[in-house]
């Protein structure tokens, strides 16, 4: 869902929102198998708190660049943004 999210969404808004289905995904999937995991160390679950910790980061930042790209050409049509000049 997360990577044909990315590949099929028009605005800028739904890709950020298709990339932190892909983020979430994978830290679940670490959390799934630290569980399995028969050592009962943490490093799946530490490891998932650093994933989110980025995905925090990245959603942050795609939004400002979201807006940014808003104020400059009044929409956030993804495929309509030929250009991006400073």
């Amino acid at each position: 869902c997360g990577l044909l999210g990315v590949m099929y969404r028009r605005t800028l808004i739904g890709m950020l929102i298709s990339m932190e289905l892909i983020m979430n995904g994978a830290g679940l999937n670490l959390v799934a198998l630290n569980s399995f995991s028969a050592q009962g160390n943490a490093y799946g679950i530490a490891f998932t708190l650093f994933i989110m910790g980025i995905a925090a980061a990245e959603a942050a930042i795609a939004l400002g660049i979201i807006i940014a790209v808003f104020r400059r050409f009044g929409h956030i049509e993804g495929g309509q943004i030929k250009e991006m000049k400073g």
